[in-house]
């Protein structure tokens, strides 16, 4: 899967020269919690409610409520946006993603194609594809194999146990373990004690099978 099977493609922005106040507003009323700048139609940094509550004076500055309010007017999105903003392509596997956020600790990537701004992806966004990609909103019967000898053709004869059943699968998860590999199915049944047993019966360890709701 691609990063743009997921990213957020409506997107607000933001200018250099927007307020922080104006900002701020924007936020909340999109109920976001980072905002794209853009100049001249390219991405020229990133704005979070982070970077905002750094640009705030310490509650421990001698200025009165007027004084600070009349600096935070004053403050523009360019002076307190991060420049160096991480970027990803909308065709980078989605794995690519979650890669660069994890190794430069951030939780926002925006999406550029030839350096035009088309999405952007966060970690919100990665949660909700592994929940696709799981089945986690279909239902039916989880299952977890665990399989002592991996080799070709396991994730075949499966699912040809399976099909020769009328089950029919939803996702397959595989993880390869140091003593094990365990396999996790989603299958679009709620038979789950009689697939269970089915496995069984043609020499598979079930470590767990459970009914998921939708």
């Amino acid at each position: 899967m691609s990063v743009k099977d997921f990213m957020t493609e409506n997107l607000v922005t933001v200018t250099p020269n927007t307020k922080i106040f104006d900002a701020v507003d924007l936020m909340k009323k999109y109920d976001i919690h980072r905002l794209p700048v853009i100049d001249n139609e390219k991405l020229v940094g990133l704005i979070t409610e982070g970077t905002i509550q750094e640009s705030l004076p310490s509650k421990a500055t001698s200025l009165s409520v007027y004084e600070v309010n009349y600096l935070l007017n004053k403050t523009v999105v360019s002076d307190v946006m991060i420049k160096d903003v991480k970027t990803i392509a909308p065709d980078a596997e989605l794995e690519d993603g979650i890669y660069l956020m994890r190794q430069n600790k951030i939780n926002v990537l925006p999406v550029l194609d030839k350096e035009k701004l088309v999405g952007i992806i966060t970690n919100n966004d990665i949660f909700d594809a592994f929940l696709k990609l799981t089945g986690y909103h279909e239902g039916g019967t989880r299952i977890q194999l665990k399989i002592l000898e991996d080799k070709k053709g396991v994730l075949a004869a499966v699912s040809k146990i399976l099909a020769d059943n009328d089950f029919s699968i939803l996702t397959v998860i595989v993880d390869h373990q140091a003593k094990a590999t365990r396999v996790e199915i989603q299958i679009a049944s709620k038979e789950t004690e009689k697939i269970k047993q089915l496995l069984t019966d043609n020499g598979y360890e079930v470590v767990r099978a459970a009914i998921t709701q939708p």
